[in-house]
């Protein structure tokens, strides 16, 4: 479990990571090699998952090493599906990182929602309902390795 106190906010006890796949972890499906050992680091404190509707059909390929639950999720109500997926897990033990809108409600109901901006871009509405804003996944899982940056940006 990852615990950080923010001052004048709330206390997160994090126990599930969960990422969307395309535009979030990877780009045009591939797995960059920076955030591979963050993942490993993370995964000995957090329980990681990734759901995705893996649009380049590379996901499985791209995770087998890594130790991460992976739900590849049907093409149609995807927003819904991780909304379900995340409500199963108790959202106020999840940070969920995402970009597309079909992230939207995962980003709102997580304890901790991160929205990311990439090659890929991000849908407006995702990023309104998103806690923080990073550039990159490395960025984003290296708050949970770094929770002081977090404080920094959430403190009220």
């Amino acid at each position: 479990m990852i615990e950080v106190e923010i001052p004048g906010h709330q206390t997160y006890c994090l126990e599930h990571a969960v990422c969307d796949y395309n535009g979030t972890l990877a780009q045009d499906g591939r797995l960059p090699a920076e955030v591979i050992p963050i993942i490993m680091s993370l995964a000995k404190r957090i329980k990681f998952h990734v759901v995705t509707a893996d649009t380049f059909g590379m996901a499985g390929e791209q995770l087998k090493e890594l130790p991460v639950k992976l739900s590849v999720l049907p093409a149609f109500n995807q927003v819904q599906a991780k909304l379900d997926y995340i409500k199963n897990l108790q959202t106020n033990r999840v940070v969920a990182i995402g970009n597309g809108h079909n992230d939207m409600l995962m980003l709102e109901h997580a304890a901790l929602g991160i929205c990311l901006i990439q090659a890929e871009g991000a849908c407006i509405r995702t990023l309104q309902r998103a806690d923080v804003v990073c550039r990159s996944a490395k960025e984003a899982l290296e708050l949970l390795v770094y929770p002081k940056r977090l404080i920094a940006t959430l403190r009220r």
